[in-house]
């Protein structure tokens, strides 16, 4: 059996454009508009993917004109991508949850002490995971959202 080494792609960090926070998502994530796609199993998961998105935009907005590091905020936004897997995944275990809109499935998923259990997760990307839901959470329930 032959093994397999692979090597992680290097790129080099612009300083100046990583320094100070970007108000704007698509600093941390340009293939937002990609993600109901990514999350997909059904061609019907898709319109509730992109209302997925629309509803996690505001708190990605929010995470990306925050004082939190280029890296921490990459890291909620990871866990927000897999957060949307986990939802349109119950909607195929479920289907009578394609009824309820986006954003009602979305504060059902968070809670004030994390998520979901993460498909093949390990310990330490559920804990990564259950602090952005935490934060979601706190998030959603402010007056404004």
């Amino acid at each position: 059996m032959a093994r397999s080494i692979f090597k992680a792609k290097t790129f080099k960090v612009n300083r100046a454009a990583t320094s100070a926070p970007s108000p704007d998502a698509s600093a941390y994530c340009r293939d937002l508009g990609n993600w109901p796609h990514s999350w997909m199993g059904l061609e019907k998961d898709i319109p509730p993917g992109e209302e997925l998105v629309a509803c996690l935009r505001p708190f990605i907005e929010h995470l990306a004109s925050s004082s939190l590091s280029p890296k921490t905020i990459r890291r909620h936004v990871d866990n927000l991508w897999t957060l949307g897997g986990e939802i349109i995944r119950d909607l195929n275990y479920i289907p009578s949850r394609r009824k309820v809109a986006a954003n009602k499935l979305l504060r059902d998923a968070v809670h004030t002490d994390g998520g979901p259990l993460i498909y093949n997760g390990s310990e330490e990307e559920q804990r990564s995971f259950d602090s952005t839901c935490r934060r979601l959470h706190r998030f959603l329930g402010q007056p404004q959202h």
